[in-house]
């Protein structure tokens, strides 16, 4: 039995076999404007689901529980085990693999539906919950009964198909999303002490600098005399505490910025192309789709919150 507090002080109390029962099959919101997937929760039994390589153009978390079982994202691979929360931007390639048996709760949401960018002030999920080219891209979660209590709520508003359930769902999304945030840097922070050698401040300065200048370096060997420290060297402190290559750092952060650009503004591809050091347009919608998956026009048109004014 799991006792708690919901996130507005409602006591509460949960039997986990009680709650997936509550809906063992996905509930889903469909935009009747375009007809594609709003919103969508579902409780599963295995990761069939998961077990390949995919790309949504929705935002995806999947609160998960199991022994052991491998996560792929971005091509890294990752081996977890017991309560994680694994949370994936739209188009971010992701597979997650087990022997063992694995159960949890999935959560979609369209970008139409709840834009994160616009809630940046509030939230602060993009660059880190979402979007972050530097960290891990999921945490564990010590405090499951909270993340439950919220997906019962979420559930039970699905459910009414009532007057205002857009901003009722969002409301109970933005708490979800504060929670997992607040969780994720408990769980940063347990990490920093692990990193704690002369290299880390190297790492800190490649982090910093990419992160002003990824608009006009775009190579590793440019970093590198930013930093006065050898490419070799570079790379092998990149993959020593990150898994990652130094090209696949500096790609990252300007796939970013170039999904914010096509996400939130209607600037032509060449404009986009142009703010992040490209001069040959071609060229960077090539970057683009071998990165993301699609072109720079068809990640707007499924996901750019700014393809609502053209249309």
């Amino acid at each position: 039995m799991i006792k708690g507090r919901s996130a507005f002080g409602t006591p509460f109390l949960l039997n986990l076999n009680e709650l997936k029962n509550k809906f063992s099959m996905a509930q889903i919101i469909i935009d009747k404007q375009n007809g594609e997937l709003a919103f969508r929760l579902e409780e599963f039994n295995d990761l069939s689901q998961f077990d390949h390589l995919q790309r949504r153009n929705y935002y995806s978390i999947v609160l998960l529980c199991g022994i052991s079982y491998e996560l792929s994202v971005d091509f890294q691979s990752f081996e977890l085990q017991g309560n994680q929360m694994i949370c994936l931007a739209p188009y971010q390639p992701f597979m997650i693999r087990s022997e063992e048996k694995c159960q949890g709760y999935l959560l979609n949401f369209h970008p139409d539906f709840f834009c994160t960018y616009r809630h940046q002030n509030e939230i602060e999920t993009e660059g880190f919950l979402f979007n972050n080219f530097h960290g891990l891209p999921y945490f564990t979660v010590k405090e499951q009964s909270l993340f439950l209590n919220l997906i019962d709520q979420i559930s039970k508003e699905m459910d009414k198909d009532s007057i205002a359930q857009h901003e009722v769902l969002v409301a109970f999304l933005k708490v979800f999303l504060i929670e997992a945030v607040r969780h994720k840097k408990q769980f940063d922070q347990q990490l920093t002490p692990r990193l704690s050698d002369s290299k880390t401040e190297i790492l800190q300065n490649l982090v910093d600098a990419i992160e002003s200048n990824y608009c006009k370096f775009h190579s590793p060997q440019e970093y590198a005399d930013e930093l006065c420290v050898s490419p070799k060297t570079l790379a092998g402190i990149v993959k020593k505490y990150l898994n990652q290559t130094t090209s696949s750092l500096i790609s990252h952060r300007i796939i970013i910025e170039a999904k914010r650009e096509l996400y939130l503004t209607s600037k032509p591809v060449k404009q986009v192309a142009a703010f992040l050091g490209y001069d040959d347009e071609f060229y960077f919608s090539r970057f683009f789709k071998k990165k993301v998956g699609v072109s720079p026009d068809i990640y707007r048109k499924t996901v750019g919150f700014a393809k609502l004014e053209s249309n």
